[in-house]
């Protein structure tokens, strides 16, 4: 299951955060070395009102480039993408981002739950998904969508998450490949790139 044969086909990876993610996601992404080739595509529960300032806050603690994803653009690799403030991300078959005003799922736009469910479609078994601390329920079952066309799951720790609702919501629908500490979700994103570049 946890075997490298797996990683290797990894092509892209989406994490979905809600409350405490800026903290997981810096500490998960921060260390990552120049150069890291995987495209990164990120939904970030925020308050729609305001232009997300998320995109500035990582070019300064990230070593790859950080976009705001927009409408009809192609996913680059090596490239951390968020997810702006008030749409719907997803990703279509030819691997380019799609934005929409879709009603809200679980109360969000962007919902988590349309980015995994998506990118499951387009990269099936090439997808790693990463759900992390939030407190509502969203995520859980894009994560399973995930799982069932063959990409590799991985859940926060609930027990180690600022809020432990998101990841627990996920863990009562299925069982993901692992459940690992912020340190250790770093770690597998590192290996992962290691083995499929």
């Amino acid at each position: 299951m946890n075997s490298a044969t797996n990683l290797s086909a990894i092509e892209a990876i989406v994490i979905g955060a809600s409350a405490g993610g800026v903290e997981a996601l810096l500490n998960i992404l921060g260390p990552l070395r120049e150069g890291f080739a995987l495209p990164i595509i990120v939904v970030l529960h925020l308050p729609d009102e305001r232009r997300s300032q998320l995109a500035d806050v990582f070019a300064r603690r990230v070593a790859m480039p950080v976009l705001e994803a927009c409408d009809k653009t192609a996913v680059e690799a090596g490239t951390l993408y968020f997810a702006a403030p008030g749409y719907h991300l997803s990703v279509e078959r030819d691997r380019s981002f799609s934005l929409s005003l879709e009603p809200r799922v679980h109360h969000s736009r962007p919902a988590i739950d349309y980015l995994f469910e998506s990118a499951a479609d387009a990269y099936g078994t090439g997808l790693a998904a990463v759900l992390l601390t939030g407190a509502n329920r969203d995520g859980a079952r894009g994560l399973a969508q995930v799982k069932q066309r063959g990409g590799i799951t991985i859940v926060q720790d609930p027990q180690e998450a600022q809020v432990a609702t998101m990841p627990q919501a996920a863990l009562d629908m299925h069982r993901p490949d692992h459940i690992l500490s912020v340190r250790g979700i770093g770690r597998l994103l590192v290996e992962m790139e290691r083995i499929a570049c």
